[in-house]
């Protein structure tokens, strides 16, 4: 299983997870089978709100699972409709959230509970001063 987190760097497992998919420098993606961790910058960070692409952000990366702490709807329901389950964790670091995820800590993140918009967050899970 692949499994993609929004993060602040690229220093893998323990890099610090981004406070919101969309706007997130980076991608860090696991492959839970050979344990490789694959980093990608998100060129679509700086997009309108509500204009998040996020199947194009991680293209061809074949990914199972998104792991974030925020979310917009509309980037739930495209995710959903490419395949992409999406889950809420509020951990710091890639390698704290990998881990209760595969030991089947998340709930799967719905529209209902999904963002309504930027400025929604606040950064008091992840405080950074990157």
């Amino acid at each position: 299983m692949k499994i993609c987190i929004p993060t602040y760097g690229t220093s893998g497992l323990k890099d610090s997870i981004y406070n919101h998919f969309g706007s997130s420098k980076y991608f860090t993606i696991y492959d839970s089978e050979t344990k490789e961790i694959n980093v990608i910058e998100n060129f679509n960070s700086h997009h309108q709100h509500g204009q998040c692409q996020p199947l194009k952000a991680i293209e061809g990366c074949n990914v199972d699972a998104v792991l974030t702490s925020g979310m917009g709807k509309k980037a739930v329901l495209s995710l959903n409709g490419g395949g992409v389950k999406v889950f809420l964790c509020e951990e710091n670091t890639v390698e704290e959230a990998i881990n209760k995820f595969l030991d089947g800590f998340y709930t799967e993140l719905t529209v209902d509970g999904a963002c309504g918009g930027h400025g929604h967050h606040t950064d008091h899970l992840h405080d950074h001063t990157h």
